[in-house]
């Protein structure tokens, strides 16, 4: 890959192509812009002080002062973290098994639940249904990800609701790396948010009735897509619900939270296709990551290192140079991990490739020549293969 198969921010390297960011005259990106405002223009003083009143109101209130939504990533588990060791908050912990968790990150989940001792509930979804939303979801939107997307932000809502958990705290603020909401906002996780760009534009009741059973045969009930629906305004308002971002009130640096949670829990990085091996701990929960982020390198001409590199750079840490280097060293790599990935969904590369040129992102083209293929990763072994 090389700096200009698509324009790139000209301070970091995020690409014009990036879903919701702009450009100012100058070729600076809002991402940019909004990590200027985090660093000279707020009190986090002042919001660290209503964070701890907003925590007040909640404390020894209910069953659980807070529900933590959790993968046992970096964002979650120091989110998790801070909320019990930081503000000793009695937390429900629910995680949404999006059916891709590798080795150590469950290692890593264990380790966690039990140093911190807090209350846990995994849910796992209906596998037959699972693979018919990857496929329509692959399909309609270029991401097969749907299921995952909307199930780890409605199944916690749903969870408050049937607990009585007014309070939900969620990790980083998507100012951090994306222009959905910036700095100078409040960026509340609520239904507008939901349907503003995490349900991809599809709802449950949409996604219920595409369906075309092109990977299996099963034929969903209505009632297997409860998990994937947000609560009624209804629920929520008589709840009281709050449902806020930890980064919020509190500023997010990534690289110092992972230095936190490996001394104080132990927590282990691992290698993720297409990723340098000094980014250890990004996006190891998932071992269908890798195509993920081929998939945005096919559409968007850029992968997972890009937007790596463009954190370090906006924080000091890496030049432009440098991380234009790591850029064209690691992204652009056919991920090993395909080859399951179209054995789950019941097709070959080609079908594969045709579905995702009808989502490619102006001035974005396809690759003329195929992309070299990435090494297998070390636990491939132990993922489970079963189809159905």
């Amino acid at each position: 890959m090389n700096e200009y198969r698509v324009p790139l921010c000209k301070s970091c390297l995020v690409p014009h192509t990036n879903e919701s960011v702009t450009f100012d005259g100058s070729g600076i990106c809002s991402v940019c812009h909004q990590i200027q405002y985090k660093k000279k223009n707020i009190d986090w003083q002042l919001r660290s002080d209503e964070l701890d009143e907003l925590l007040e109101r909640h404390r020894g209130k209910y069953d659980y002062d807070c529900i933590v939504p959790f993968s046992g990533g970096k964002d979650s588990t120091y989110t998790l973290w801070y909320l019990v060791t930081q503000k000793k908050l009695k937390c429900l912990v629910i995680s949404f098994d999006h059916g891709f968790y590798r080795p150590t990150l469950i290692e890593n989940r264990n380790k966690t639940l039990r140093k911190l001792g807090q209350d846990f509930i995994q849910f796992t979804p209906n596998w037959k249904l699972v693979r018919q939303l990857m496929y329509e979801s692959l399909k309609r939107r270029g991401d097969f990800c749907w299921h995952c997307h909307t199930g780890i932000f409605s199944y916690p809502m749903r969870t408050a609701v049937k607990w009585g958990v007014p309070l939900l705290m969620w990790g980083e603020p998507t100012g951090e790396y994306a222009s959905f909401y910036s700095y100078d906002e409040v960026e509340e996780v609520n239904e507008e948010r939901f349907n503003r760009f995490v349900n991809l534009g599809i709802t449950a009741e949409d996604m219920a009735g595409m369906l075309d059973n092109k990977v299996s045969d099963y034929k969903p009930d209505v009632r297997d897509f409860m998990p994937y629906t947000y609560p009624s305004k209804k629920e929520l308002r008589d709840l009281k619900c709050e449902s806020l971002l930890l980064g919020h009130y509190i500023p997010w640096d990534v690289k110092e939270q992972v230095d936190i949670i490996k001394q104080e829990l132990d927590w282990k990085g691992d290698k993720v296709e297409g990723v340098p091996e000094e980014y250890d701990y990004e996006k190891i929960e998932c071992y269908m990551q890798g195509v993920r982020d081929y998939l945005k390198f096919l559409k968007r001409g850029i992968g997972r290192t890009n937007h790596l590199a463009s954190i370090d750079i906006r924080n000091g840490r890496l030049t432009r140079e440098e991380g234009l280097k790591l850029m064209k060293e690691n992204d652009g790599k056919r991920p090993a991990s395909l080859d399951l990935f179209l054995k789950y969904l019941d097709i070959n590369e080609d079908e594969f490739n045709e579905i995702v040129k009808l989502h490619v992102v102006s001035p974005n083209k396809w690759p003329d020549e195929p992309l070299p293929k990435g090494d297998e990763l070390g636990d491939v072994k132990s993922w489970n293969k079963t189809i159905d």
